[in-house]
């Protein structure tokens, strides 16, 4: 089940039913499981229960960095680094998302490669560097062009090139 209803516009953040997110966050309760983990530190974050996100969020890592796969370890980094976001370590974030981008690229794993892209893109984005963002997204929808994603990931990520675009043009005039 998809908690995502869409993505604001101008924002580019998710677009979720709060009190469904509260009821599944209840559901899950203190499961200590890496799709628990994950799970918890998205819906926190967009419910904008940060300090806890980031809590969860350095534990899934570590969970993923004792028994996951190296996919496991990259999902829970671009998830922590998302969390960085939404707290204004724009810096942070960008540097863990492009380690991750380049770790999963250099692996031949276009669709988690393109998820960190994506996300670097809405970290320049958040930070106002627009054309940072819009090429990022660019290169998103490339790489998940590549990976057969699912149309509306292909529309969130036009989606995003379109609101950098017009956020750049404001900016210029």
């Amino acid at each position: 089940m998809s908690y995502i209803l869409g993505y604001d516009a101008e924002t580019l953040r998710e677009l979720v039913d709060p009190r469904q997110c509260k009821d599944r966050l209840d559901e899950l309760g203190d499961q200590r499981s890496l799709p628990a983990l994950l799970e918890r530190v998205w819906l926190l974050k967009v419910l904008d229960r940060l300090d806890d996100a980031l809590v969860v969020s350095e534990q899934s890592v570590r969970v993923a960095r004792m028994g996951g796969t190296r996919k496991d370890l990259l999902r829970a980094r671009i998830l922590h680094a998302t969390v960085l976001q939404h707290r204004g370590a724009f810096a942070a974030a960008v540097q863990e998302l492009t380690t991750c981008a380049e770790e999963a690229e250099g692996q031949g794993w276009s669709a988690l490669a393109a998820f960190a892209v994506q996300h670097r893109g809405k970290v320049h984005y958040d930070a106002q560097n627009f054309a940072a963002a819009r090429a990022d997204f660019k290169r998103a929808l490339f790489l998940r062009q590549e990976s057969g994603a699912p149309e509306e990931q292909l529309e969130s990520t036009l989606l995003a090139i379109d609101a950098a675009d017009r956020r750049r043009t404001a900016v210029a005039s």
